[in-house]
C-alpha cells in the first residue's frame, strides 16, 4: 500500500455488463461483502479495456436510508498502489467516503486497476505468466481509467462525473489528463487525495533503499519487472486476523509497517480497522509500478518509464522519456495534502501547485493536522470531520 495508463472506448460493451456481485473470492472481506454487510446495495461491474485486460467495478447507485430516488450525480473513486474499491469502504457508513457520497446524494462508482484483487484477468493473458504483468501506472491511466469512466458515463447517461483519486489514483488522473485531453469535458471536478506527481523529496525509507538501485533502467528491472507484487492471499487474511487484532499484543507490528509505509508517527490511525485493512491491502500490483515510482524519486521528473536511452529511442523517439503535461490539464481540480506524508511531500506537492494551470487549480488544502500521514487519507480517526466533509462541500460545489 504505498502510497497504484491509449483507449477505445466502448470496445467492451459486449463484455462490460452489470453482473451479479461475485463473493467468492479467496477473502472473505470484500468490497462486496463489507457493503452489503452495513445494508447497502452493490453492484459489480465489468469492463474490458482496449489492451484485452478485465477489469471489475463497485457500485452503490443509491443510500439505504432513501432507496432508489431516481437518478443521481455520479463520483467516481480511483484508488492507490497494490489498493482496491475496498479502501473506500471499509471504514463503514460514518467514515468510509463511498457511504458518505452515497448519503449525499451521489451514484458512487469504484473502480479498480489491472492486476488488483478484482481486476485479474486479461482476454488472452493468464496471470500466472509474465506478459499479463508487464504494464505500469502509465497503462492505468490510460487504458484502465478511459476504459472505466466511459462505460460509467455510458451506463448512467449522464455527460459528465466526479473523479476522486487517492495515491496513484491521481497519478493516474495526471497520465490520463496529460494524455488524452477529450476527458476534459467528461470530469466535472477532480478532488485529489495525497496527490503524486513528482516524488523526487519523498521520504519514504523504501525509496531511499531502493532507488539507487531500481529506480534507473538496468538488468534487473528489465527481468523482474514484469511480475506480480504483493497479491493478496489468505495468510495476508490469517495475519491480520491472528496479529492485528485489539486483542492481540503484536497489534503494534501492524501499526508500525503503515507508520513505514504511510508516515510516522501518527495518532489518527485506526487500529480497530487493521485486521481488515490487512485482509484486503495489499491487492497486488506488477513491480513495474512500483519501480516506475523509484524513477521518479530518482530522477526528480514526473514522466514516462524510462527503458534506457535504446528502447527509450524505440518507443519515444528520444533518449529520454516525454514528462507529463501537467500544466496544459484544464480540468477543475483540488488538492489535498499533508505535512507527514512519506510519498507526497510538501516541496513535491508545492511543484505541483506551482506547475499546474492556476485556472485549473481551484483549491490546494493543506491539512491542519500536522501528523496526518497517506494512509489516513483514507481511514483515519474522524475523518469524516476532518477531511471528508470539506471534500463532499467541494464536490457540492465545484
Amino acid at each position: 500500500m504505498l502510497v497504484v495508463k491509449l483507449i477505445a472506448v466502448f470496445l467492451s460493451l459486449g463484455l462490460a455488463n452489470a453482473l451479479p456481485a461475485d463473493t467468492g473470492r479467496a477473502s472473505s472481506v470484500t468490497t462486496v461483502t463489507i457493503v452489503r454487510g452495513h445494508g447497502y446495495e452493490i453492484e459489480e461491474h465489468v469492463v474490458q479495456t482496449s489492451d484485452g485486460y478485465i477489469l471489475t467495478m463497485h457500485r452503490i447507485p443509491y443510500s439505504k436510508n432513501t432507496g432508489y430516488d431516481g437518478p443521481r450525480p455520479v463520483v467516481f473513486l480511483m484508488h492507490g498502489l497494490l489498493c482496491s474499491s475496498s479502501d473506500w469502504v471499509l471504514a463503514g457508513p460514518h467514515s468510509g467516503l463511498a457511504y458518505l457520497l452515497s448519503e449525499a446524494g451521489y451514484d458512487v462508482w469504484m473502480g479498480n486497476a489491472r492486476g488488483n484483487t478484482y481486476s485479474k484477468r486479461h482476454a488472452s493473458k493468464s496471470p500466472l505468466l509474465q506478459p499479463f504483468w508487464n504494464f505500469e501506472w502509465h497503462d492505468i491511466g490510460i487504458y484502465d481509467l478511459p476504459a472505466m469512466m466511459d462505460y460509467v458515463l455510458y451506463w448512467t447517461n449522464v455527460a459528465q462525473l466526479t473523479y476522486v483519486g487517492h495515491s496513484q489514483g491521481t497519478t493516474s488522473f495526471f497520465v490520463l489528463n496529460s494524455m488524452i485531453p477529450r476527458f476534459k469535458s467528461r470530469i466535472r471536478s477532480a478532488h485529489l487525495l495525497a496527490p503524486v506527481a513528482w516524488m523526487e523529496h519523498m521520504e519514504s525509507p523504501l525509496a531511499t533503499v531502493g532507488g539507487p538501485l531500481l529506480g534507473q533502467p538496468n538488468a534487473f528491472v528489465e527481468l523482474f519487472g514484469s511480475a506480480e507484487f504483493l497479491p493478496n492471499t489468505q495468510l495476508m487474511n490469517l495475519f491480520g486476523a491472528l496479529l492485528c487484532s485489539d486483542e492481540a499484543i503484536s497489534q503494534f507490528m501492524c501499526t508500525n509497517t503503515l507508520f513505514l509505509l504511510g508516515g510516522w508517527n501518527s495518532p489518527y490511525i485506526n487500529e480497530t480497522l487493521l485486521p481488515d485493512i490487512m485482509a484486503t491491502t495489499p491487492a497486488g500490483c506488477s513491480v513495474n509500478q512500483i519501480f516506475h515510482y523509484l524513477q521518479e524519486y530518482n530522477s526528480g521528473y514526473f514522466r514516462q518509464f524510462d527503458y534506457g536511452k535504446t528502447r527509450n529511442k524505440k518507443e519515444y523517439s528520444s533518449k529520454t522519456p516525454p514528462e507529463y503535461d501537467v500544466e496544459g490539464i484544464d480540468v477543475p481540480t483540488y488538492l489535498y495534502y499533508s505535512d507527514n506524508d512519506y510519498f507526497a511531500s510538501l516541496i513535491d506537492v508545492d511543484r505541483l501547485r506551482y506547475t499546474m494551470n492556476p485556472s485549473a487549480l481551484k483549491s490546494a488544502y493543506r491539512m491542519p493536522e500536522e501528523k496526518w500521514n497517506h494512509i489516513d487519507f483514507l481511514w483515519g480517526l474522524n475523518i469524516k470531520e476532518i477531511l471528508y466533509d470539506r471534500v463532499i462541500n467541494d464536490i457540492n460545489n465545484a
